[in-house]
């Protein structure tokens, strides 16, 4: 397994370079660029926003400024924010806890809904229950995450005034949970759809296996062998499944947190777009690939955890 580790984790620079390497490129082919809005400044001259970019290495090759960052990133440096004039490192590490709260609570709400619901869709199998929990499953699949929460907000915030529309709240603990309820729910909803549908197909799988049918058999009550028994193996397609989903929490929650306005990664890679903040946008992406691949890898060792039947070598 060390050694399965090992070779994981090298194979992972060639990887990240590559990602990297596109990532920048295509930054570089985008409309516009950070000088643009300055452009707009009636005050500047053309002279002025020649300086502007020769300071920002803007006025160099796209290589050339990808050497210099590839350059200062083996020394941990990601460069300095266009926009906030501070080092990238400062700005996305003073988002990240924002995202990971909302991630923890997304998660948490998915991962229990999404248990419940396809095991008792297994067990229940076609029954007005597992009917229902099919047809939302289908709806959270096939509806756009940006609707859903515009929808949530104007039911929730607007027309009924239980909860606060957007921001993250400033006014303690339970203010805080009000304000993370419908961006939570709404980043956990489109995967409960998936997850559910896993379960329910583990579990089916899992229980009309001949050693749950012996456990019934030698009268063990139907709730022990479906708990004790039959979910542990169907937890292995699902954990996987979870692991794999999780990094993509903490980098595709763009539309939830813009949405919401909550100031987390996702919406400080919204901002960063619009304003051609390339050193943010770049760090947020390494930072999201980094997370990905990594979580690939600690799936790999979960699921070999999980099954024994199953060893890297």
């Amino acid at each position: 397994m060390g050694t399965y580790i090992i070779r994981r984790l090298l194979g992972l620079i060639p990887l990240l370079l590559g990602i990297s390497f596109v990532s920048f490129l295509f930054m570089q082919l985008m409309p516009g660029g950070p000088t643009a809005l300055l452009a707009r400044n009636s005050h500047l001259t053309q002279q002025q926003l020649l300086a502007i970019r020769h300071n920002l290495g803007l006025d160099q090759p796209w290589y050339v400024q990808y050497w210099k960052w590839l350059l200062a990133l083996i020394h941990g440096n990601l460069g300095t924010s266009y926009i906030q004039y501070r080092p990238v490192v400062n700005v996305i590490a003073e988002r990240v806890p924002n995202t990971f709260q909302l991630v923890v609570a997304a998660l948490a709400l998915a991962f229990v809904i999404a248990l419940i619901a396809g095991i008792l869709s297994a067990v229940w199998q076609y029954s007005i229950f597992d009917h229902t929990v099919n047809a939302v499953s289908f709806f959270g699949l096939a509806m756009p995450v940006f609707w859903f929460g515009l929808m949530l907000q104007l039911l929730f915030a607007v027309q009924l005034g239980w909860l606060p529309p957007a921001d993250i709240g400033s006014a303690g603990l339970g203010d805080y949970l009000r304000h993370l309820a419908l961006p939570a729910f709404t980043l956990a909803f489109g995967t409960v759809a998936g997850w559910s549908r896993y379960v329910r197909s583990s579990m089916l799988e899992v229980i009309h296996q001949d050693y749950i049918r012996t456990a019934r058999s030698k009268g063990i009550r139907k709730a022990a062998v479906v708990l004790r028994h039959a979910l542990k193996n169907a937890l292995i397609p699902f954990v996987t499944v979870v692991m794999l989903d999780t990094p993509l929490y903490l980098t595709g929650a763009v539309v939830t947190e813009t949405i919401f306005d909550w100031p987390g990664m996702g919406r400080l890679f919204f901002d960063s777009l619009s304003s051609r903040d390339y050193p943010v946008l770049m760090g947020l992406l390494i930072f999201g690939a980094v997370i990905i691949v990594l979580f690939q890898v600690l799936a790999d060792i979960t699921y070999a955890f999980l099954d024994p039947r199953i060893r890297y070598s």
